[in-house]
């Protein structure tokens, strides 16, 4: 596991590393309301080269970017409605997949289906400071 404690300005630094770390697979941000979990994934696609506009798909349930990288949010309708709508089977496409709000059963359901998983919690510590915990399992 690594850890970084930084500003909101100095996000790149973990951005950069995941990205560079993780090109396919399941990212789950994991962090109170306004900890920075959509913020983190705009770091990332932008670090990847990407230049389009990341929201957060609170209502939506997914957004894609480029058609390689996706990103959901569970946390209005939770893991059994995301599970009943199929959508296990889009993490197993090619690209990278950012999944706001998920749990530790996430986690061992995608390790069961061989799916790559890494996990970043972020912790709130001041309006301008994060802590990020990144686990690759």
């Amino acid at each position: 596991m690594k850890r970084y404690i930084l500003s909101l300005d100095n996000i790149d630094e973990v951005a950069k590393d995941v990205a560079s770390r993780f090109q396919n697979g399941v990212v789950i941000l994991r962090g109170d309301l306004a900890s920075g979990k959509t913020t983190l994934v705009k770091a990332i696609v932008a670090h990847l080269g990407i230049e389009e506009d990341v929201t957060s798909p609170t209502f939506s349930l997914q957004h894609a970017y480029a058609d390689r990288v996706f990103h959901y949010d569970i946390y209005n309708h939770g893991l059994e409605h995301f599970m009943a709508l199929g959508m296990l089977e889009e993490l197993e496409r090619e690209g990278l997949h950012f999944i706001e709000w998920g749990d530790d059963a996430l986690v061992s359901l995608l390790r069961e289906a061989c799916i790559n998983v890494i996990t970043v919690d972020i912790k709130k510590i001041s309006d301008e400071k994060r802590e990020y915990s990144v686990c690759i399992y």
